[in-house]
């Protein structure tokens, strides 16, 4: 008997509500005796927490998963993608890394060990997603990292090269599928 594939489109930024919503889902489908998902991924990244987060529990539960980038999968959501262990993309879609940052409150201050463990954060951050993308490309850490700090962009030609994607594939699901749609909108602080 073929196992059932539930669908889950995460049209999202990586934060709290989204990975939230992404991980319950998944719950859910797994309490009912799913345990094939294809998640479809566009998102302009987000939280580095909880994007590694997802990857880790995406990688350890007793799930078969295929990611399938559907847009632009960027920055921390390049680490979502890799908990696929099958990854797909259409053919007019992008990969972006980056490096990771900061933010700091208004007017906020900071005695130089605190900034000492924002920057041992940072780095621990960067070593983390390099190694999880080196895991699942034909890359090492080192080389991830100075894509990483250079901005990279790549197409879904110059990903499959990587190892990043194993396939370019513009159909998404077949048809009769249950999808379930995971949609956020990014917080903006405009008055």
């Amino acid at each position: 008997m073929e196992k059932r594939n539930v669908v889950i489109k995460f049209f999202a930024p990586v934060m709290d509500a989204s990975i939230n919503a992404l991980m319950n889902a998944v719950d859910q489908k797994i309490k009912e005796g799913i345990s094939k998902f294809t998640i479809l991924i566009s998102s302009p990244g987000g939280s580095v927490f909880h994007g590694l987060s997802a990857y880790n529990y995406l990688r350890g539960i007793p799930a078969e998963i295929t990611t399938h980038n559907f847009g632009s999968v960027d920055s921390i959501g390049v680490v979502i993608f890799c908990a696929g262990t099958r990854r797909l993309s259409v053919p007019q879609a992008r990969f972006l890394l980056h490096g990771v940052s900061v933010g700091f409150r208004q007017n906020e201050g900071l005695e130089e060990k605190q900034l000492e463990e924002r920057l041992k954060g940072l780095r621990i951050d960067m070593e983390n997603i390099a190694k999880v993308i080196a895991l699942n490309t034909n890359k090492n850490p080192e080389d991830i990292i100075s894509a990483m700090l250079e901005r990279t962009a790549l197409n879904p030609e110059q990903a499959l090269s990587w190892g990043l994607v194993h396939d370019i594939i513009g159909d998404l699901y077949p048809s009769g599928s249950e999808v379930i749609s995971i949609h956020f909108q990014q917080q903006t602080n405009q008055p």
